[in-house]
C-alpha cells in the first residue's frame, strides 16, 4: 500500500511540474473546450469499464496455494461530483459490477472436488476524493483514493449446503480501499476521463464449511478480494 501511495504521489508531482513548465507553450492559439466546466459545484455523469478480480488468501499452515483463475468482468454506474476547490473534488460512484472467479484446490484430483466457481455481482458504492493537477489546455491528470462498500447479489452466505455439495460460500458484504489515477480530457461537448484503479479488500469474505475439518476451508484463515478497474467516465 505504501508503494502504491508513493507511485501516485510521484505521478501527481511529475504531472504538476509538467503542467507548470509547458503551460505557456500549450496555451498558444489553443482552443479551450468546456472552459467553465470545473467551476460548477455539482456535476454528474456515468462510467463504463472492465474489471479483473482476484482473491488473496491467508493460510493457517503452509500448504499448496489455492489457485485463482481470473476473468474479465464489466462495470457500469453513475457519478456524483462535488467541487471543493480547484484541485479537490468529492465523488460518489454507485455502480454494478459483474465478475467471476474460478478456484482450484490442488489437493484434489477429480474436478468435482477440485474446481469451484465464485460468481460475484456487486452493488458497489465508492466514496472517493479526487486530487487534480492544474489544467493544461484540454486535459488534466488526477488521482483518486477512498473507501467503498459492496453487496454481493450472488452471495450464498445463507446457503446451508457447503463444499461437500459443491457450494463455495462467500459473504454478502465487503469493504475496500481504492486508489487510482487517470486523465480528464475536455472535448467540445463533454469531459471524458479514462482511469485505472486498484481495489483492496479489507474484510474477510469466506464462509467456512459446516465441518471444521473441511479440506476446502479448514486451512483458510482469511480471504479478501483484490482487483483492478479500468473505467471510462463521461460527464
Amino acid at each position: 500500500m505504501k508503494k502504491i501511495c508513493f507511485v501516485l504521489f510521484f505521478f501527481v508531482s511529475f504531472a504538476n511540474i509538467q503542467a507548470q513548465g509547458f503551460l505557456n507553450l500549450f496555451n498558444k492559439d489553443k482552443v479551450i473546450n468546456l472552459e467553465n466546466f470545473d467551476k460548477k459545484t455539482w456535476s454528474w455523469g456515468y462510467f463504463l469499464g472492465m474489471n479483473s478480480y482476484d482473491f488473496r488468501f491467508d493460510y493457517e499452515l503452509e500448504r499448496s496455494d489455492i489457485l485463482v483463475q481470473k476473468n474479465v468482468g464489466f462495470n457500469i454506474g453513475l457519478i456524483g461530483n462535488v467541487r471543493l476547490n480547484d484541485y479537490i473534488d468529492f465523488r460518489l460512484e454507485p455502480g454494478v459490477i459483474f465478475t467471476n472467479r474460478i478456484l482450484e484446490f490442488p489437493q484434489f484430483e477429480e474436478n468435482r472436488d477440485r474446481i469451484r466457481e465464485v460468481e460475484s455481482n456487486y452493488v458497489h458504492i465508492p466514496f472517493l476524493v479526487k486530487f487534480s493537477t492544474k489544467r493544461i489546455n484540454n486535459f488534466k491528470p488526477f488521482i483518486v483514493m477512498g473507501g467503498s462498500v459492496a453487496h454481493n447479489l450472488s452471495s450464498n452466505e445463507d446457503n446451508r449446503s457447503d463444499n461437500t455439495s459443491g457450494q463455495f460460500r462467500s459473504k454478502d458484504w465487503s469493504t475496500y480501499i481504492e486508489v487510482g489515477f487517470g486523465i480528464d480530457f475536455y472535448t467540445e461537448y463533454f469531459k471524458f476521463s479514462p482511469s485505472i484503479r486498484g481495489v483492496f479488500g479489507q474484510s474477510d469474505e469466506i464462509v467456512p464449511d459446516n465441518e471444521p475439518s473441511s479440506p476446502w476451508t479448514r486451512n483458510i484463515n482469511e480471504m479478501t478480494t483484490r482487483g483492478v478497474f479500468i473505467n471510462f467516465t463521461f460527464q
